[in-house]
């Protein structure tokens, strides 16, 4: 995913969905919570960082730097077929595969999945 100057991922929650995040160029700045009016955890991140998102956490990515910030999402469980590359986050959303940010039906999920939430 790549984020322009000054932009974010958007704020958002999986319910039963951890993500594994990466970033490899560029500063963010991660801030997460249990509400989404209330992220406590606020932090300054960079190229190397990861971040981990337990299930049902508010969470978002701001571009803080002067350049664009790249990062990688690992879903568990998945959430997109292996070996796909979106350009964009509206080419993830778009891809009929993964079914947007919903997990893909052919992945194994657990037996009721609440939907994903954005703010």
């Amino acid at each position: 995913m790549s984020i322009p100057v000054g932009e974010d991922i958007g704020l958002e929650a999986h319910p039963e969905t951890d993500q594994f995040l990466r970033l490899d160029a560029g500063r963010g700045r991660v801030q997460m919570g249990r509400a989404k009016d209330r992220l406590d955890f606020d932090q300054e991140v960079e190229d190397g960082w990861a971040i981990f998102v337990p299930a049902g956490t508010w969470h978002n990515v701001t571009n803080v730097g002067d350049e664009t910030l790249q990062l990688y999402a690992v879903y568990a469980p998945v959430h997109h077929a292996s070996g796909k590359i979106h350009a964009t986050a509206a080419d993830a959303e778009r891809d009929e595969d993964s079914g947007g940010d919903e997990p893909a039906s052919w992945s194994v999920q657990p037996a009721q999945q609440p939907s994903d939430e954005h703010a």
